[in-house]
């Protein structure tokens, strides 16, 4: 007689099935530019020959990595927050938002969201904590607003403020979806108090190569994106109270290294902003 098999090992093929190896996936190609294994030929490929047409795009993996790590401490340390919502949260590395934070507030609560399937498959990296606090991980696309909040509440109390991460992620959202309300929807659903971290790749008269490896990997890879200038970004915070030094590249906002030198420039902008 055969038996039914275990509704976790359908779940798992289920996962499998999600995950396309024959084509480039951005959040594995940025694994890889950030020294990770959860890549597979086809994007080390890929990876490699976006970086022949741009040499500098692996400092931005980098400086979106650093940029995170500053403003989560900034917000822990600076504003007293300790609950984070981290939307397009990409494959585990080091450094994620859970450890930051809990590095400096043991009782912070960080929730998850990506919609990627390997970084489903890796998501038990994410929900480690420490005893005080709090991890979890909701399987969903950035679009379906509702959903995330709902799941979010059983961890964040949302009644207090959220430190709302938005990083590389609104590139996804092409100009017919109307990127700025979407953002503004979460933003609203958040009591005062709450802050937006965002980065978004940028194209720029100065930095022409970066749109040839926009161009290349908008032909071969997924999910397609979006670029858009640094004034473009800067919207995003429309409403907002912008942290100084503002909207710029995420290399200069507050770096703590270095011998007193401006970073050099990279072509992934960022900023910080508080609701009112």
């Amino acid at each position: 007689m055969s038996e039914n098999p275990p509704a976790v090992d359908q779940a798992a093929q289920s996962l499998r099935d999600r995950i396309n190896t024959n084509q480039p996936h951005t959040a594995r190609i940025w694994n890889y530019w950030l020294g990770g294994k959860d890549n597979y030929e086809v994007d080390r490929v890929a990876g490699d020959q976006i970086r022949r047409l741009h040499p500098g795009i692996g400092e931005y993996a980098r400086a979106d990595r650093l940029f995170l790590g500053r403003a989560v401490r900034h917000l822990v340390h600076e504003v007293g927050i300790r609950q984070f919502l981290d939307i397009g949260t990409g494959l585990p590395t080091a450094d994620n938002t859970h450890e930051v934070a809990q590095a400096a507030a043991p009782e912070a609560r960080i929730v998850y969201v990506d919609n990627d399937p390997l970084v489903l498959a890796h998501a038990r990296a994410l929900l480690t904590s420490s005893p005080e606090g709090r991890t979890d991980y909701l399987d969903e696309d950035l679009r379906n607003v509702d959903a995330i909040l709902e799941h979010a509440a059983k961890t964040l109390d949302l009644s207090k403020p959220v430190a709302l991460i938005l990083l590389g992620v609104v590139i996804f959202v092409g100009d017919d979806e109307d990127p700025y309300s979407l953002v503004r929807r979460l933003v609203d659903r958040l009591p005062a108090g709450s802050h937006l971290v965002l980065s978004h790749t940028v194209t720029s008269p100065s930095m022409p190569d970066v749109d040839e490896a926009v161009k290349f990997w908008n032909e071969h890879g997924t999910p397609k994106l979006t670029q858009r200038t640094p004034e473009d970004v800067a919207r995003f915070f429309d409403g907002l109270e912008l942290l100084e030094p503002g909207v710029l590249s995420c290399s200069r906002w507050r770096p703590e290294d270095g011998d007193g030198a401006e970073p050099e420039e990279v072509a992934m902008f960022g900023g910080v902003a508080r609701k009112p």
